[in-house]
């Protein structure tokens, strides 16, 4: 062991070699390259999730204004039946019609035979 003086004195007089200090360096280079290939990865992935999340944005948007084309759609179509439907008892109740007016024709014309006869 050596004197307090010895233990307390600072680390001023520590010396490294000039090999020491080139190896230093190089694991610190080493270590540079390895964080830089690093974060050149981190942003490559950083890149790739910023397009997918764009992608997914437009499905969705793309699905959202599919769905509102479909009630579109829907709603037309619900149109397009009631007037269908309008169409077809308008025809229906013009054949009631027409036969309503020949039955009352015909029952008019047998109770005139009738009564032409009855009154005779």
């Amino acid at each position: 062991m050596g004197t307090a003086m010895e233990v307390e004195a600072p680390m001023e007089n520590v010396y490294v070699t000039r090999r020491e200090f080139e190896e230093y360096k190089e694991r610190l280079a080493d270590k540079k390259s390895a964080w830089d290939d690093g974060l050149a990865e981190v942003k490559a992935e950083v890149k790739e999730l910023r397009e997918l999340t764009a992608s997914v944005s437009e499905l969705a948007q793309g699905i959202k204004a599919m769905a509102k084309e479909q009630e579109r759609m829907a709603k037309e179509q619900e149109r397009q039946g009631e007037r269908l439907k309008a169409i077809e008892n308008r025809d229906g109740e013009m054949w009631r019609k027409l036969i309503g007016y020949i039955l009352t024709a015909l029952a008019s014309a047998v109770m005139t035979f009738i009564f032409t006869r009855l009154g005779r």
